[in-house]
């Protein structure tokens, strides 16, 4: 997101508990009106770290997929995630599915990956009838929120995911790593710091060690930045962990988190990390058309409940190598 230092920040209304908010005119040519004011948005996007676009009136794939590229000149094919998603167009997809009763937790896209997107872009085709906001937190203010104490463990040790692809919970491996062949699987892991194991019936169970905190390449700000409380097991529905835990045991869910060493999380650590983000989310309801931008190093969010139909198309980009971030852990299979 590199901007020259003479662009202008864009009239924006500034709420407490809101995320910033433009009224925008798009005509008949959204694409047309993002790639012309790109470089106030991403220079707007720098100081709020997320902005609601409300007036283009996205509705239509193809326009959404033009206003994306336009954004960011380019777009991210989706790897390693976690639960399964609609292709529209290369780079275009729809929000992750998952239970429209139960909330995805704050968390950064894609922040166990070695290579993540700097930039999240939502657009809400379909409104739903309550709920389902896509809220933000500033990960700086969480971070600066959080006990040192514990702030200075995960520096330490960073933090540890574990994965059980079974095909029946959460992203297959055709999903996760758009091939089922276990040589190219078995290459990606290499290349990536994951530790692999093809288990007796087949499926795969990974680890993957990475750094909780990172430095924001261009603002320099320190992030709390990861997904230790969204893909712990005491943040699911104690009566989903409880099946879950039945079916396939501890070691077998199909995403775990630890401390760095590998030892578990308390459930009250994981209580205090949720806790914290609800302290600093910011949220406004979709309405349909909208367009929202994500700084994903410095900006978490998350998908809260609904009822209703809900349509919301994502696209990943700005693709930001993890080593550019100033991780406080080396990045090696655990």
């Amino acid at each position: 997101m590199s901007l020259p230092s003479s662009t202008t920040l864009l009239d924006v209304a500034v709420q407490p508990g809101r995320p910033p908010i433009l009224l925008a005119e798009g005509g008949d040519d959204p694409a047309r009106w993002a790639g012309q004011h790109r470089d106030a948005l991403y220079a707007t996007l720098r100081e709020h770290g997320a902005l609601l676009v409300r007036g283009l009136g996205l509705g239509d794939a193809a326009v959404t997929a033009a206003v994306f590229r336009a954004l960011s000149g380019g777009l991210m094919a989706e790897r390693e995630s976690f639960a399964p998603r609609e292709r529209y167009e290369p780079g275009v997809y729809s929000s992750s599915k998952w239970p429209q009763n139960q909330p995805m937790c704050m968390h950064h896209e894609l922040s166990y990956t070695t290579t993540f997107p700097g930039l999240m872009l939502f657009a809400c085709h379909t409104a739903p009838q309550d709920g389902g906001a896509t809220a933000v937190a500033d990960a700086a203010a969480v971070l600066r929120a959080l006990p040192r104490r514990l702030v200075k463990r995960f520096e330490r040790q960073g933090w540890l995911l574990t994965r059980s692809y079974n095909n029946e919970i959460g992203a297959s491996t055709l999903e996760a790593f758009g091939t089922e062949d276990r040589h190219t699987i078995e290459n990606y892991c290499h290349t990536n710091a994951i530790t692999y194991q093809w288990q007796p019936d087949g499926t795969l169970h990974t680890r993957q060690r990475r750094s909780a905190l990172l430095t924001h390449p261009h603002t320099k700000q320190r992030c709390w930045f990861n997904q230790i409380a969204f893909l712990n097991q005491w943040t699911l529905a104690p009566e989903i962990r409880e099946y879950l835990t039945e079916t396939y045991g501890t070691d077998g869910l199909p995403f775990n988190t630890a401390y760095g060493n590998g030892e578990p999380i308390e459930e009250d650590v994981i209580d205090l990390l949720n806790t914290t983000y609800t302290t600093h989310t910011a949220r406004e309801p979709w309405q349909s058309g909208d367009l929202l931008l994500v700084d994903n190093i410095r900006t978490a969010h998350s998908r809260e409940p609904f009822t209703g139909t809900r349509e919301v198309l994502v696209g990943l980009a700005n693709p930001t190598p993890l080593a550019d971030c100033s991780p406080t852990i080396e990045v090696t299979t655990p």
